[in-house]
Protein backbone atom coordinates (compact mmCIF):
# COMPACT_ATOMS: atom_id res chain seq x y z
CA UNK A 1 0.00 0.00 0.00
CA UNK A 2 1.21 3.26 -0.77
CA UNK A 3 2.00 6.10 2.01
CA UNK A 4 -1.11 8.40 2.33
CA UNK A 5 -0.43 12.01 1.54
CA UNK A 6 -0.80 14.48 4.65
CA UNK A 7 -0.75 18.21 3.44
CA UNK A 8 0.00 20.09 6.55
CA UNK A 9 -1.62 23.59 6.02
CA UNK A 10 -0.19 26.54 7.72
CA UNK A 11 0.13 30.46 7.82
CA UNK A 12 3.93 30.35 8.85
CA UNK A 13 6.56 27.58 8.81
CA UNK A 14 9.95 27.47 9.95
CA UNK A 15 12.52 29.15 9.50
CA UNK A 16 9.83 31.68 10.96
CA UNK A 17 10.16 31.18 14.94
CA UNK A 18 7.10 31.09 17.10
CA UNK A 19 4.81 28.08 18.55
CA UNK A 20 2.06 27.35 16.05
CA UNK A 21 5.19 27.26 13.69
CA UNK A 22 7.01 24.83 15.79
CA UNK A 23 3.56 22.67 16.19
CA UNK A 24 3.27 22.40 12.82
CA UNK A 25 6.67 21.41 12.03
CA UNK A 26 6.40 18.42 14.80
CA UNK A 27 3.19 17.09 13.17
CA UNK A 28 4.83 17.37 9.39
CA UNK A 29 8.35 15.51 10.95
CA UNK A 30 5.89 12.86 12.81
CA UNK A 31 4.08 12.08 9.59
CA UNK A 32 7.56 12.28 7.65
CA UNK A 33 9.29 9.58 9.68
CA UNK A 34 6.28 7.37 9.36
CA UNK A 35 6.08 5.00 6.45
CA UNK A 36 2.97 4.85 6.55
CA UNK A 37 2.59 8.64 5.02
CA UNK A 38 4.28 11.19 3.49
CA UNK A 39 4.56 14.75 4.71
CA UNK A 40 3.99 17.96 2.25
CA UNK A 41 4.12 21.44 4.06
CA UNK A 42 1.45 24.32 2.39
CA UNK A 43 2.18 27.82 3.71
CA UNK A 44 2.68 31.05 2.92
CA UNK A 45 6.01 32.65 1.01
CA UNK A 46 7.69 36.03 1.62
CA UNK A 47 7.32 36.97 -1.68
CA UNK A 48 4.50 37.52 -4.52
CA UNK A 49 6.15 33.81 -6.45
CA UNK A 50 5.74 30.66 -5.00
CA UNK A 51 8.55 28.49 -4.28
CA UNK A 52 8.75 24.63 -3.57
CA UNK A 53 11.81 23.50 -1.86
CA UNK A 54 12.91 20.18 0.48
CA UNK A 55 13.68 20.16 3.86
CA UNK A 56 14.34 17.21 6.14
CA UNK A 57 12.24 15.50 3.77
CA UNK A 58 8.90 17.44 3.87
CA UNK A 59 8.16 19.53 0.38
CA UNK A 60 7.49 22.58 1.67
CA UNK A 61 5.28 24.87 -0.95
CA UNK A 62 5.63 28.94 -0.03
CA UNK A 63 2.60 30.33 -1.70
CA UNK A 64 3.14 33.62 -2.87
CA UNK A 65 1.68 36.70 -0.28
CA UNK A 66 0.23 39.72 -2.06
CA UNK A 67 0.17 41.65 1.55
CA UNK A 68 -0.04 41.56 5.06
CA UNK A 69 -2.68 42.66 7.23
CA UNK A 70 -1.56 42.85 11.17
CA UNK A 71 0.02 39.48 11.41
CA UNK A 72 -2.48 38.08 8.61
CA UNK A 73 -0.50 36.79 5.15
CA UNK A 74 -3.11 37.39 2.21
CA UNK A 75 -3.29 36.87 -1.47
CA UNK A 76 -6.79 36.23 -3.45
CA UNK A 77 -4.90 33.86 -5.20
CA UNK A 78 -5.01 31.71 -2.42
CA UNK A 79 -8.31 29.45 -3.32
CA UNK A 80 -7.10 28.49 -6.96
CA UNK A 81 -3.33 27.77 -5.40
CA UNK A 82 -4.62 25.40 -2.84
CA UNK A 83 -6.88 23.50 -4.60
CA UNK A 84 -4.53 23.21 -7.27
CA UNK A 85 -1.14 22.42 -4.96
CA UNK A 86 -3.36 19.58 -2.80
CA UNK A 87 -4.44 18.28 -6.50
CA UNK A 88 -0.80 18.22 -7.38
CA UNK A 89 0.84 17.34 -4.10
CA UNK A 90 -2.00 14.11 -4.27
CA UNK A 91 -2.80 14.72 -0.78
CA UNK A 92 -5.39 12.77 0.68
CA UNK A 93 -6.10 14.41 4.27
CA UNK A 94 -5.76 17.75 5.50
CA UNK A 95 -4.04 19.59 8.68
CA UNK A 96 -5.23 23.04 8.90
CA UNK A 97 -3.43 25.12 11.63
CA UNK A 98 -5.28 28.63 12.73
CA UNK A 99 -5.87 31.01 14.55
CA UNK A 100 -4.43 33.39 12.07
CA UNK A 101 -7.58 33.91 9.65
CA UNK A 102 -7.09 33.12 5.87
CA UNK A 103 -4.67 30.66 4.74
CA UNK A 104 -5.65 27.63 7.28
CA UNK A 105 -9.44 28.66 6.39
CA UNK A 106 -9.13 28.60 2.96
CA UNK A 107 -7.70 24.97 3.11
CA UNK A 108 -10.72 23.54 5.37
CA UNK A 109 -12.72 25.08 2.82
CA UNK A 110 -11.13 23.97 -0.17
CA UNK A 111 -9.86 20.58 0.50
CA UNK A 112 -13.26 18.92 -0.95
CA UNK A 113 -14.11 15.35 -0.15
CA UNK A 114 -10.20 14.50 1.82
CA UNK A 115 -11.12 14.49 5.32
CA UNK A 116 -9.53 17.66 7.11
CA UNK A 117 -7.95 17.83 10.27
CA UNK A 118 -7.98 21.42 11.81
CA UNK A 119 -6.11 22.47 14.93
CA UNK A 120 -6.75 25.60 16.42
CA UNK A 121 -4.38 27.21 18.64
CA UNK A 122 -5.66 30.23 20.33
CA UNK A 123 -8.76 31.56 22.43
CA UNK A 124 -10.41 34.96 21.35
CA UNK A 125 -7.70 36.68 19.47
CA UNK A 126 -8.99 40.06 20.86
CA UNK A 127 -6.26 42.42 21.70
CA UNK A 128 -7.96 44.57 24.24
CA UNK A 129 -5.31 47.11 23.52
CA UNK A 130 -5.38 51.38 23.22
CA UNK A 131 -6.48 51.75 19.47
CA UNK A 132 -7.26 48.15 18.88
CA UNK A 133 -11.08 49.31 18.47
CA UNK A 134 -11.58 48.18 14.63
CA UNK A 135 -8.97 45.39 14.59
CA UNK A 136 -11.27 43.95 17.66
CA UNK A 137 -14.61 44.63 15.62
CA UNK A 138 -13.11 42.42 12.66
CA UNK A 139 -11.82 40.18 14.93
CA UNK A 140 -15.16 39.83 16.39
CA UNK A 141 -16.82 39.38 13.42
CA UNK A 142 -14.93 36.34 12.06
CA UNK A 143 -15.38 34.51 15.41
CA UNK A 144 -19.14 35.10 15.58
CA UNK A 145 -19.75 34.28 11.65
CA UNK A 146 -16.93 32.69 9.95
CA UNK A 147 -14.82 30.74 12.24
CA UNK A 148 -18.17 28.37 13.33
CA UNK A 149 -18.41 27.16 9.00
CA UNK A 150 -15.01 26.31 8.91
CA UNK A 151 -15.29 24.47 12.20
CA UNK A 152 -18.00 22.77 10.49
CA UNK A 153 -16.40 21.73 8.02
CA UNK A 154 -13.50 20.30 9.32
CA UNK A 155 -14.41 16.51 10.08
CA UNK A 156 -11.86 16.58 13.47
CA UNK A 157 -11.17 19.83 15.46
CA UNK A 158 -8.20 19.83 17.95
CA UNK A 159 -8.01 22.13 20.40
CA UNK A 160 -4.43 22.58 21.68
CA UNK A 161 -5.58 23.80 25.37
CA UNK A 162 -8.95 23.86 27.32
CA UNK A 163 -8.99 27.56 26.39
CA UNK A 164 -8.81 26.76 22.10
CA UNK A 165 -11.76 28.01 20.21
CA UNK A 166 -12.47 24.71 19.52
CA UNK A 167 -12.45 22.93 23.07
CA UNK A 168 -15.93 21.57 23.78
CA UNK A 169 -17.33 20.60 20.17
CA UNK A 170 -18.40 17.38 19.39
CA UNK A 171 -15.50 16.30 17.17
CA UNK A 172 -12.71 17.68 18.71
CA UNK A 173 -10.25 16.10 20.64
CA UNK A 174 -7.17 18.21 22.80
CA UNK A 175 -4.12 17.68 21.75
CA UNK A 176 -1.51 19.97 23.59
CA UNK A 177 1.70 21.61 22.45
CA UNK A 178 5.22 19.82 23.64
CA UNK A 179 8.51 19.07 23.97
CA UNK A 180 11.33 16.68 23.33
CA UNK A 181 12.43 16.02 27.27
CA UNK A 182 16.03 14.45 25.77
CA UNK A 183 16.73 17.49 24.05
CA UNK A 184 15.48 19.87 27.08
CA UNK A 185 17.39 18.70 29.71
CA UNK A 186 17.73 20.39 33.22
CA UNK A 187 20.64 21.94 33.48
CA UNK A 188 22.33 23.11 37.35
CA UNK A 189 19.74 23.18 40.51
CA UNK A 190 17.93 27.03 39.80
CA UNK A 191 19.47 27.94 43.37
CA UNK A 192 22.97 27.99 41.58
CA UNK A 193 22.30 29.65 38.45
CA UNK A 194 23.53 33.16 37.59
CA UNK A 195 20.45 35.30 38.72
CA UNK A 196 19.08 35.56 34.84
CA UNK A 197 15.47 36.17 34.12
CA UNK A 198 14.49 34.60 30.86
CA UNK A 199 11.88 35.75 28.20
CA UNK A 200 11.30 33.78 25.15
CA UNK A 201 8.79 34.82 22.57
CA UNK A 202 7.27 37.10 19.98
CA UNK A 203 8.44 40.51 20.75
CA UNK A 204 6.01 42.05 17.39
CA UNK A 205 3.64 45.42 18.18
CA UNK A 206 0.70 43.04 16.69
CA UNK A 207 1.64 40.98 19.50
CA UNK A 208 1.51 43.59 22.46
CA UNK A 209 -0.68 40.97 24.24
CA UNK A 210 2.33 39.17 25.01
CA UNK A 211 2.95 41.37 27.90
CA UNK A 212 6.67 42.10 27.83
CA UNK A 213 6.52 46.03 28.44
CA UNK A 214 4.61 44.48 31.92
CA UNK A 215 7.93 42.21 32.69
CA UNK A 216 10.44 45.29 31.75
CA UNK A 217 8.21 47.52 34.23
CA UNK A 218 8.04 44.46 36.92
CA UNK A 219 11.83 43.97 36.18
CA UNK A 220 13.06 47.90 37.10
CA UNK A 221 11.11 46.66 40.70
CA UNK A 222 13.58 44.13 41.71
CA UNK A 223 16.93 44.86 43.39
CA UNK A 224 20.24 45.25 41.33
CA UNK A 225 20.97 41.87 42.80
CA UNK A 226 20.38 39.36 45.01
CA UNK A 227 23.45 37.11 47.22
CA UNK A 228 23.69 34.80 44.52
CA UNK A 229 24.48 37.72 41.92
CA UNK A 230 23.27 40.34 39.83
CA UNK A 231 19.79 39.96 38.36
CA UNK A 232 19.63 40.32 34.56
CA UNK A 233 17.04 39.99 32.09
CA UNK A 234 17.31 38.56 28.76
CA UNK A 235 14.86 38.64 26.26
CA UNK A 236 14.82 35.98 23.57
CA UNK A 237 12.74 36.43 20.04
CA UNK A 238 12.78 38.91 17.73
CA UNK A 239 9.83 41.58 15.90
CA UNK A 240 9.15 45.29 15.48
CA UNK A 241 8.55 46.40 18.87
CA UNK A 242 11.91 45.25 20.16
CA UNK A 243 13.36 48.53 20.12
CA UNK A 244 10.06 49.66 21.98
CA UNK A 245 10.74 47.29 24.67
CA UNK A 246 14.47 48.75 24.78
CA UNK A 247 13.63 52.68 24.72
CA UNK A 248 11.13 51.32 27.65
CA UNK A 249 14.38 49.70 29.52
CA UNK A 250 16.37 52.77 28.73
CA UNK A 251 13.11 54.94 30.23
CA UNK A 252 12.88 52.49 33.39
CA UNK A 253 16.42 52.83 33.82
CA UNK A 254 17.58 49.14 33.62
CA UNK A 255 18.59 49.21 29.94
CA UNK A 256 22.26 48.04 31.90
CA UNK A 257 20.90 44.51 32.69
CA UNK A 258 18.47 43.66 29.96
CA UNK A 259 20.18 41.87 26.70
CA UNK A 260 18.43 41.02 23.58
CA UNK A 261 19.86 38.13 22.24
CA UNK A 262 17.17 37.84 18.58
CA UNK A 263 15.71 34.48 18.19
CA UNK A 264 17.65 31.22 18.99
CA UNK A 265 17.31 28.12 18.15
CA UNK A 266 18.87 24.48 18.60
CA UNK A 267 21.03 24.09 21.10
CA UNK A 268 21.59 28.31 21.83
CA UNK A 269 18.19 27.96 22.90
CA UNK A 270 18.05 24.82 24.88
CA UNK A 271 21.35 26.49 27.25
CA UNK A 272 19.87 29.82 27.52
CA UNK A 273 16.15 27.67 29.16
CA UNK A 274 18.46 25.56 31.09
CA UNK A 275 20.64 28.44 32.44
CA UNK A 276 18.42 30.66 33.77
CA UNK A 277 17.06 31.12 37.50
CA UNK A 278 13.19 31.92 35.55
CA UNK A 279 11.81 31.97 32.60
CA UNK A 280 8.85 34.14 32.48
CA UNK A 281 5.71 34.27 30.54
CA UNK A 282 3.59 37.27 30.59
CA UNK A 283 0.81 37.18 28.54
CA UNK A 284 -2.39 39.70 29.01
CA UNK A 285 -4.85 37.58 26.72
CA UNK A 286 -6.36 34.82 25.99
CA UNK A 287 -4.49 34.70 23.04
CA UNK A 288 -1.80 32.94 24.81
CA UNK A 289 -3.33 29.48 24.56
CA UNK A 290 -1.01 27.33 26.03
CA UNK A 291 2.75 28.68 26.70
CA UNK A 292 5.41 26.56 24.89
CA UNK A 293 8.16 28.42 26.02
CA UNK A 294 6.88 27.56 29.82
CA UNK A 295 7.42 23.58 28.92
CA UNK A 296 10.23 24.02 27.41
CA UNK A 297 11.66 25.34 30.99
CA UNK A 298 9.88 22.97 32.58
CA UNK A 299 11.84 20.43 30.64
CA UNK A 300 14.77 22.03 32.12
CA UNK A 301 14.08 22.46 35.51
CA UNK A 302 13.74 26.19 35.37
CA UNK A 303 10.65 27.36 37.30
CA UNK A 304 8.30 29.41 35.37
CA UNK A 305 6.25 32.44 36.13
CA UNK A 306 3.22 33.16 33.98
CA UNK A 307 0.36 35.32 33.84
CA UNK A 308 -3.59 33.49 35.37
CA UNK A 309 -5.02 33.72 31.89
CA UNK A 310 -5.42 31.80 28.60
CA UNK A 311 -3.93 27.99 28.94
CA UNK A 312 -1.39 28.75 31.09
CA UNK A 313 -2.71 27.88 34.43
CA UNK A 314 -4.21 24.44 32.50
CA UNK A 315 -0.02 24.19 32.28
CA UNK A 316 1.30 25.58 35.55
CA UNK A 317 -0.30 24.59 38.86
CA UNK A 318 0.68 27.57 40.81
CA UNK A 319 3.03 26.95 43.88
CA UNK A 320 3.76 23.41 42.77
CA UNK A 321 5.06 23.71 39.23
CA UNK A 322 5.65 27.33 38.99
CA UNK A 323 3.85 30.85 40.02
CA UNK A 324 1.12 32.15 38.54
CA UNK A 325 0.27 36.11 38.77
CA UNK A 326 -2.45 38.34 37.62
CA UNK A 327 -2.44 39.52 34.01
CA UNK A 328 -1.08 42.70 33.75
CA UNK A 329 -0.08 43.60 37.38
CA UNK A 330 4.13 44.31 37.23
CA UNK A 331 3.85 44.53 40.94
CA UNK A 332 2.83 40.85 41.39
CA UNK A 333 5.16 39.88 38.56
CA UNK A 334 8.09 41.56 40.66
CA UNK A 335 6.83 39.75 43.68
CA UNK A 336 6.63 36.27 42.09
CA UNK A 337 10.20 36.22 40.12
CA UNK A 338 11.39 37.94 43.54
CA UNK A 339 10.67 34.74 45.18
CA UNK A 340 12.33 32.48 42.82
CA UNK A 341 15.66 34.51 42.18
CA UNK A 342 15.99 34.29 46.80
CA UNK A 343 14.26 31.07 47.48
CA UNK A 344 16.31 28.74 46.45
CA UNK A 345 14.46 25.93 47.98
CA UNK A 346 11.20 27.26 46.56
CA UNK A 347 13.12 27.60 42.83
CA UNK A 348 14.73 23.85 43.25
CA UNK A 349 11.40 22.33 43.96
CA UNK A 350 9.16 24.38 41.44
CA UNK A 351 12.12 22.97 38.96
CA UNK A 352 12.19 19.35 39.74
CA UNK A 353 7.96 18.65 39.61
CA UNK A 354 8.20 20.94 35.76
CA UNK A 355 10.66 18.52 34.76
CA UNK A 356 8.62 15.61 36.33
CA UNK A 357 5.43 17.09 34.30
CA UNK A 358 7.07 17.60 30.70
CA UNK A 359 8.20 14.25 30.82
CA UNK A 360 4.85 12.73 32.16
CA UNK A 361 2.23 14.98 30.31
CA UNK A 362 4.00 16.75 27.18
CA UNK A 363 6.74 14.57 25.46
CA UNK A 364 6.11 15.24 21.64
CA UNK A 365 6.03 11.75 20.45
CA UNK A 366 2.91 10.42 22.69
CA UNK A 367 1.53 13.45 21.62
CA UNK A 368 1.94 13.21 17.69
CA UNK A 369 0.84 9.56 17.79
CA UNK A 370 -2.22 10.59 18.34
CA UNK A 371 -2.09 12.59 15.23
CA UNK A 372 -0.95 9.83 13.15
CA UNK A 373 -3.99 8.12 14.51
CA UNK A 374 -6.57 10.73 13.19
CA UNK A 375 -4.89 10.90 9.81
CA UNK A 376 -5.24 7.01 9.29
CA UNK A 377 -8.76 7.48 10.07
CA UNK A 378 -11.36 6.71 7.48
CA UNK A 379 -12.91 9.72 4.82
CA UNK A 380 -16.02 9.90 6.78
CA UNK A 381 -17.74 12.94 8.14
CA UNK A 382 -17.72 14.06 11.80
Amino acid sequence: MSPRTVAVVTPYYPPKVGGVEHYAARVARAVADDPAFRAVVITSGTGLRTTVTEEEGVQVVRLGTWLKLSNTPLSPLWPLQLRRWLRRTGAQVVNAHAPVPGLGDLAVLSAGRRPTVLTYHAGSMHKGEPGSGLADRLIGSYERHVLPRVFARARTLVAVSPVSLAEGRPHAVRITPGVDPERFTPGAAPSTRPRTVLYVGRMDRSSAWKGVDVLLRAFAELPDGTASGPVRLRLVGGGDALPDHLALAAELGVADRVEATGELTGDRLVEAVRTAAAVVLPSRTEAESFGMALVEAMACGTPVVGSAVGGIPYLVEDGVCGLLVPPGDPAALAVAVRRVLVDGALADRLGAEGRRRAERDYAWDALMSRYLELFAAGPEAP
